[in-house]
């Protein structure tokens, strides 16, 4: 009875259980990575070295060397955020792989004992 009940737990209720928490853990890491946000903000820059702008009287100089300051803060956090993504969806894609390999698994998991005996009896070793 202890047996049958186990099984149709395992079968059953936690396969679901197992599902959910697979999906609740890619879930959690799109959110660790904040994909969204990170495409959303991709042009933006990085971090202003000077949040100030320079105003209509500001010499040329001043000004050559704001819109540097930008260009180059909008580059860093470009290439910064591409990395990010990157390494974010490879990682959310092999979580995904490993995730559908375990839930097809699932149900061949109380298999394994008995295959184990099955193999010791006939002889086979590894």
């Amino acid at each position: 009875m202890v047996i049958f009940e186990m099984l149709s737990w395992w079968y059953a209720r936690g396969w679901n259980i197992f599902i959910k928490k697979l999906r609740t853990t890619l879930s959690n890491t799109v959110d660790f990575f904040s994909m969204n946000s990170l495409i959303r903000t991709l042009f933006k820059p990085y971090r202003q070295i000077s949040a100030e702008t320079a105003g209509a009287n500001s010499s040329l100089d001043l000004r050559f060397h704001m819109f540097l300051d930008r260009l180059i803060s909008r580059f860093i956090g470009f290439f910064s955020r591409l990395i990010l993504l990157i390494t974010g969806s490879v990682i959310i894609l092999v979580g995904g792989i490993c995730s559908l390999t375990l839930i097809l698994l699932w149900p061949i998991i109380p298999l394994i004992p008995i295959a184990g005996v099955i193999l010791t009896i006939t002889g086979v070793t590894i």
